[in-house]
């Protein structure tokens, strides 16, 4: 088992994880044109600043040599959100083909990077630990995988779509 020390160095790796791809999001933002990613992207950051209020929460706790107590955040569970209706996702992916947004791929692709990554430490890390920090990384990586999961749908119809049209042809 981990020591308070070695827990604290995890979820301060795992803040400054979240901080950054949180910034990523924001900047992201700014980048993307399209109503129904800008809205999905928002809600994205909302969850990432959850997130980050979670880890606090628990580092908080083991600075002060205190159990962690995760009773206020069994509820927090997130639900996997589903960032654009049927028709949203439709509209989006016509955006994308008839403005060719090429760059919408490569912030797609960034962003499930970032989810897998993290996603893929927290189940790791988890492993390695025991009880409450346990716990806590696995919910974290259970957050992560639905953001991956999201990400990596969109980048792979947008990559598939540019992959098959009919450039200049």
């Amino acid at each position: 088992m981990a020591n308070n020390e070695n827990l604290i160095k995890i979820f301060e790796y795992a803040l400054n994880q979240e901080k950054t791809g949180m910034s990523f999001f924001k900047t992201s933002l700014e980048r993307m044109g399209v109503g129904a990613a800008v809205t999905a992207f928002k809600q994205i950051v909302e969850e990432e600043k959850r997130h980050i209020v979670f880890i606090e929460s628990i580092l908080e706790k083991l600075r002060q040599d205190q159990d962690m107590d995760l009773s206020s955040f069994e509820n927090e569970v997130i639900k996997p959100t589903n960032y654009f209706d049927d028709r949203s996702r439709s509209e989006f992916l016509e955006k994308c083909l008839y403005e060719s947004m090429i760059p919408d791929v490569t912030v797609f692709n960034t962003a499930w990077l970032i989810e897998k990554d993290l996603s893929e430490f927290y189940e790791k890390t988890a492993e390695k630990v025991e009880g409450p920090a346990s716990k806590a990384l696995k919910m974290l990586a259970s957050w992560e995988k639905s953001h991956e999961r999201f990400f990596k749908e969109f980048r792979d119809k947008l990559t598939d779509t540019y992959a098959h049209m009919p450039w200049g042809g």
